[in-house]
């Protein structure tokens, strides 16, 4: 019972459902005040929002580049779990922008002081490389990738949920989702800080970081380099049209409202559900190249469908596709790359 509560899955249970439960609350509030300020002109206030989202994630990505070196130190003093902890609190410091937001006249632009806030504690990249590291540190090398998809099936588990609830608790009211999300995100970084422990094994010489070349002296250096230039990519492409899908179902012919919303949430999240299963079943057939062109195919396909779908179902069917049919190989394609 002592490993389970002091092991980086729960941390990642709970943070999980904070962030889902703010992200369905940021993207409802950012909507409906671009509805305001174009007369409820839904073509206007999609492009609206997207520029909004899209400076916003530009601005969370450039001051975490910004904070990546004094960061790097601390964790290299006092262990990875700076990473975690930093990043927690400032995405709960971006949570308070947007309560400010909700009950004071101040204009939209207000939020993006959120986003560089979040992105100067770190923001997502430094929070995944902390719980990486902590996952991996916990773990002996042969079972190391075992634990990460562990982590990454509890992060699906915990969005599918909380992208189920977050849409009946928006229709409750606006504020209550987002207070919610923002004790939940609390109590993810207590026990960051009080319960998760800095596991930290000392490596042998018979367990490498990284696999040697066939001189076996130095790194293969270009395998390393294609594989980050490859996520680089294939992050860029996903992040981006999932950014844009979220706004589209939105709008009319689709019109969704919170809690349908909350069913397309859920249905992205799922997809670590699937790769978790996908890997395990279909790693030792295909291997690594195999699944990740599956997965990038798969991906591909499945944004094509939802990005010309004028009825729920056809969206709901691109979901399925490239999430069910074919094992979610998308995330089966990250844990890859990794």
């Amino acid at each position: 019972m002592g490993s389970i509560l002091t092991s980086v899955e729960p941390m990642v249970v709970i943070n999980r459902l904070g962030t889902s439960f703010f992200d369905m609350a940021l993207t409802q509030t950012v909507y409906n005040q671009s509805l305001k300020a174009t007369a409820g002109d839904s073509d206007r206030a999609q492009a609206l929002s997207s520029r909004f989202l899209l400076i916003q994630s530009v601005l969370s990505s450039v001051a975490a580049m910004l904070s990546i070196i004094p960061l790097s130190r601390m964790a290299d003093r006092h262990g990875p779990k700076v990473f975690v902890v930093t990043s927690q609190m400032g995405s709960v410091l971006g949570m308070f922008m947007l309560v400010i937001f909700m009950y004071c006249e101040v204009p939209l632009e207000f939020l993006y002081l959120g986003s560089l806030l979040h992105g100067l504690s770190g923001g997502g990249p430094m929070f995944w490389a902390g719980v990486a590291a902590l996952a991996s540190l916990s773990s002996e090398q042969g079972k190391r990738t075992l634990k990460l998809n562990i982590v990454d099936f509890c992060f699906g588990v915990a969005g599918v949920a909380g992208g189920l609830l977050s849409g009946y608790m928006y229709q409750m009211g606006p504020s209550i989702l987002l207070l919610t999300a923002i004790l939940v995100s609390v109590l993810a970084l207590l026990y960051t800080v009080f319960a998760l422990t800095d596991l930290r094994r000392s490596l042998s010489e018979s367990e490498p970081l990284l696999a040697e070349s066939e001189n076996g002296k130095t790194m293969d250096r270009i395998s390393v380099g294609t594989l980050m230039s490859a996520m680089v990519l294939f992050m860029l492409g996903m992040v981006g049209a999932e950014n844009v899908l979220q706004l589209y179902v939105l709008k009319p012919p689709l019109s969704w409202d919170s809690v349908w919303a909350g069913y397309g949430r859920a249905a992205t999240s799922a997809m670590y559900l699937s790769s978790f299963v996908g890997v395990l079943v279909l790693f030792k057939v295909l291997g690594d190249t195999a699944l990740t062109l599956l997965g990038i195919v798969s991906n591909c396909t499945g944004m094509a469908i939802m990005a010309f779908a004028v009825e729920s179902w056809v969206y709901f069917l691109g979901e399925f596709y490239y999430k069910t049919i074919t094992g979610d190989l998308t995330g089966i394609t990250e844990i890859a790359l990794q």
